[in-house]
């Protein structure tokens, strides 16, 4: 049973049965309850103003009908109908909020990196919650449409992620979803997005709004592989976006990261072509030192000259050497953040006329609630160390136990993307958006505390070994210093070492 007041519920009909509705007196207010899967009463995330004809059925299956709302003030509903005037009026409001659901109902998306983490959540929370969207493209890479149609049905449609839609839908959900989602041989690596000429032509003409959410998220990636995804990529689909007649607006996926080593309060501001964060903190010093503006195509061509001059069995090892080295020049701390930072730099003087926003979510890890509490795809982020912890393999780590791990819930990554998607989208004014998505001023999760957590949570429901004997951890030690950790790792890697040889002497002499 969900309870929920009238202005937060909408209604598909002007009159509900006594199996849809009860009522709730409660200080003469009149409270509505609808049944969970009421295909009358559904509760909405948006504010319904469509309650000027309502039914109320009391216990006694006396019809009493209410008042046109959106006419009066707020007011107490009294069991016998009548109105009765609240001592301060105050005039009562329906509103839509910036109308997410009605705004994208018959719009076509194009989506880049749909079978990656995020972009599986911000799917299933479209056609979950606007059913009668139009079509999503999503443009994953294949040999062939046959290979694509696999995917989508392996890696989207057959997932758990998608169970809410399976419900709500039944037998008819993989028609539903056949119907709505379609697979689009492509890769952002390749011009024109890898994809066949005919139907690209077709895309250009119906896409309403386009999602680059594809990425490789390696660190320390080839120099040369990171500028093709990270940074020449997003360009070749903001190109494609270009083209698209009905064109609403181009949203790209980065990352908070890509600040670099900012420190304290960091706008929401886009980079342009020569800005490095070295470059920043160069010019705050006194006297300010000379750094180069930051060259994004004298970096593409260092990558293809290294390429052409090493040796094809150390160009994997010297490109990502090259890719670590330019980005620290610059500012940032790995290849990853660098590639993404100059990519926001070329959709910047590339996007014209077109409204684009720019997404820059921190850690993305499980989603909060929807659609499923927890849900996380792989093993990621901090997950190798909090499974590693739980299994008694790390007891220390290295950070200050006062320092700020920011994280953010891919749902909640999703909503703002959606809601930053349609406020552009609705507005229609060319323009670059900066949104960055972060917990570490609103919420912080602090590292002591999250090892304390991590401990309480093993201690009550803990790892079992293969002897099915649970695995009791210690509180994890933490160390501000490298050295220090590294000489505890070492310190553990010598005991282990030891009581291993210590319980093979036991079994030899047990044995004999």
């Amino acid at each position: 049973m969900s309870s929920l007041f009238l202005h937060r519920v909408s209604f598909a009909s002007k009159e509900k049965t006594i199996d849809d509705l009860l009522e709730n007196k409660k200080s003469n207010m009149v409270k509505l309850c609808c049944r969970k899967y009421s295909s009358n009463a559904t509760i909405s995330n948006e504010l319904s103003s469509h309650l000027s004809e309502l039914t109320v059925l009391p216990t006694m299956s006396k019809r009493i009908p209410l008042p046109a709302l959106t006419s009066v003030g707020i007011k107490e509903v009294a069991l016998n109908g009548k109105v009765k005037e609240e001592m301060k009026p105050k005039e009562m409001v329906f509103s839509d909020g910036i109308g997410i659901v009605r705004f994208l109902r018959g719009k076509v998306f194009l989506i880049t990196g749909a079978t990656g983490f995020l972009a599986k959540v911000l799917i299933e929370k479209i056609l979950r919650t606007v059913p009668d969207v139009g079509k999503i493209y999503v443009l994953m890479k294949a040999k062939d449409k046959e290979v694509a149609m696999e995917r989508l049905k392996k890696e989207i449609i057959n997932t758990e992620l998608f169970k809410r839609v399976h419900q709500s839908h039944g037998k008819s959900h993989q028609a539903f979803m056949l119907n709505k989602l379609v697979a689009v041989v492509g890769n952002v690596c390749e011009s024109n997005l890898g994809m066949e000429v005919d139907l690209a032509d077709s895309l250009v003409n119906e896409v309403d709004i386009v999602v680059n959410s594809a990425g490789n998220t390696t660190f320390d990636e080839r120099f040369d592989v990171s500028l093709s995804t990270n940074t020449l990529g997003p360009c070749r689909v903001l190109s494609f976006a270009k083209k698209c007649k009905k064109l609403l607006v181009f949203v790209h996926v980065s990352t908070a990261y890509a600040n670099g080593e900012r420190q304290g309060v960091i706008l929401e501001k886009p980079f342009s072509i020569g800005d490095s964060i070295a470059r920043e903190k160069a010019s705050l010093e006194c006297p300010v030192r000379f750094i180069p503006p930051l060259d994004v195509d004298a970096e593409l061509k260092r990558a293809l000259d290294t390429m052409d001059d090493s040796q094809a069995d150390i160009v994997s090892h010297k490109m990502k050497e090259l890719g670590l080295e330019r980005a620290r020049n610059y500012g940032w701390q790995d290849t990853y953040v660098f590639s993404k930072a100059m990519a926001e730099m070329m959709i910047d003087s590339q996007r014209e006329d077109i409204p684009v926003v720019i997404i820059r979510p921190s850690v993305i890890v499980g989603t909060y609630k929807e659609p499923i509490p927890g849900w996380i795809e792989g093993i990621r982020m901090m997950d190798p160390v909090i499974l590693s912890y739980g299994k008694g393999e790390l007891t220390g780590f290295p950070s200050d136990p006062k320092g700020v791990l920011d994280t953010v819930p891919a749902d909640m990554v999703v909503n703002a993307i959606l809601a930053a998607t349609v406020k552009h989208a609705s507005m229609r004014k060319p323009g670059l958006s900066i949104y960055q998505i972060a917990s570490s001023v609103a919420n912080p999760l602090v590292f002591e505390d999250l090892f304390s957590y991590l401990f309480q949570y093993f201690c009550s429901s803990p790892y079992m070994d293969l002897n099915r004997r649970p695995i009791n951890v210690q509180r994890m030690k933490v160390f501000n210093s490298i050295d220090d950790f590294n000489t505890h790792i070492q310190t553990e890697a010598v005991q282990k070492s030891e009581d291993s040889k210590g319980r093979m002497s036991r079994r030899r002499i047990k044995d004999h």
